[in-house]
């Protein structure tokens, strides 16, 4: 393996000498996160289908249907071109519509080499699209029919265009209907969960409705999908969903340690994703700056928080591409330890995970679907 840390793999103390900046995994915080999705989708009797656009990762997906995940999702074809070979994977589906010139072709090229592939569909267009490549290829994929829960970014408006095109994905040749799909972005971040539980009952209604529908016409969905970090404690009660497909609950990020999860207040997720930075400067005695700037973070949400390597309470600035701020007196060549502000944009940003157990770098996994955004 050709990376700058890989010597350091096994050495007790090797996280402190580490080329910087690096993405890292608390490997105990992450593998309790796992333990305790899978735990609560079967205590709800949710089937838990990770998004694995959260991590990009074959080894951390591998971990996840290990621990008893259906399948994964990912939100675009090239995603699903780079982990479709993930050890234990037999069902994947794409989150997102597929359209345009290549697409539909690339993801019936997938579905010899896995037992099952799902697609989402909110158009006839997509689907006559779909329908099409399927044909041509010789192969049957299986269309999720996408819902809109409200906010207009993806999927049918309303009950009436979701059952119609639900009906014409049946009658398609090479396609097979298999289920719907409600994602309710917008509710994931509502850091109060009685607001919360009442968006994400809005979100769903219309799924439930038009699941209901389609039963009444002898085409009830195989699958109903949707959900996330924020809601998954929600969707356990509302009786709507089959399966859930959280993501970020593997990893945490300073966005979701604002939300509070469960009724009860506690979250059952560690913070597990961090950037391990080094102080490269000191010539001023208000900060000392650390060499991960905005090519180190996700910039769309908050900025990272400190939370090793200097005192309690430290504040970090973004100081450019390659430098941020610490607001607190640390020594030139110093570790510190920052937990990510939003982690799916942060782990596309780096080319490998370190995998810490306490101070001794364990593993370096890569992160195979990194920058597959077409």
């Amino acid at each position: 393996m050709t990376h700058p840390n890989a010597h350091l793999i096994g050495q007790q103390g090797g996280r402190r000498a580490l080329a910087t900046p690096a993405l890292v995994l608390d490997k105990a915080a992450f593998e309790a996160n796992i333990a305790a999705m899978a735990a609560a989708a079967k205590a709800s009797g949710l089937a838990l289908r990770p998004h694995a656009k959260t991590h990009k990762c074959k080894s951390v997906a591998a971990r996840q249907l290990a621990a008893g995940a259906v399948g994964l999702c990912v939100a675009k074809t090239g995603e699903a071109e780079a982990l479709i070979d993930t050890p234990g994977l037999k069902s994947l589906l794409i989150t997102s519509p597929v359209l345009g010139p290549s697409a539909p072709n690339r993801v019936a090229a997938l579905a010899s080499r896995i037992d099952e592939l799902l697609v989402v569909a909110d158009s006839d267009l997509g689907a006559d699209a779909l329908s099409r490549a399927a044909v041509a290829t010789g192969v049957t994929l299986g269309v999720v029919v996408d819902v809109d829960p409200g906010i207009h970014r993806t999927g049918c408006a309303g009950p009436d265009a979701t059952v119609a095109l639900a009906q014409r994905v049946a009658g398609l040749p090479g396609l097979r209907f298999a289920g719907l799909q409600c994602y309710a972005g917008h509710a994931q971040h509502i850091e109060d969960y009685e607001t919360r539980v009442v968006i994400g009952q809005m979100a769903l209604a219309d799924l439930a409705e038009s699941a209901a529908r389609l039963t009444a016409l002898g085409l009830a969905p195989p699958i109903l999908t949707g959900g996330g970090t924020g809601t998954f404690a929600i969707e356990a009660g509302l009786g709507v969903l089959t399966e859930l497909q959280a993501g970020s609950y593997v990893f945490m990020d300073v966005e979701y340690d604002a939300v509070v999860l469960t009724q009860g207040g506690a979250s059952p997720f560690q913070p597990a994703l961090l950037v391990e930075a080094r102080v490269i400067s000191a010539n001023t005695a208000d900060f000392v700056t650390i060499d991960a700037g905005f090519k180190s973070f996700a910039t769309d949400g908050p900025k990272p928080v400190v939370i090793g390597g200097a005192p309690a309470g430290s504040e970090y600035a973004f100081m450019g591409d390659e430098h941020g701020a610490i607001f607190a007196p640390l020594a030139l060549g110093s570790t510190v330890t920052l937990q990510v502000p939003h982690c799916d944009p942060t782990v596309n940003l780096y080319d490998f995970i370190h995998v810490v157990d306490g101070d001794t770098l364990v593993d370096l996994w890569p992160i195979e679907a990194r920058g597959r955004s077409y």
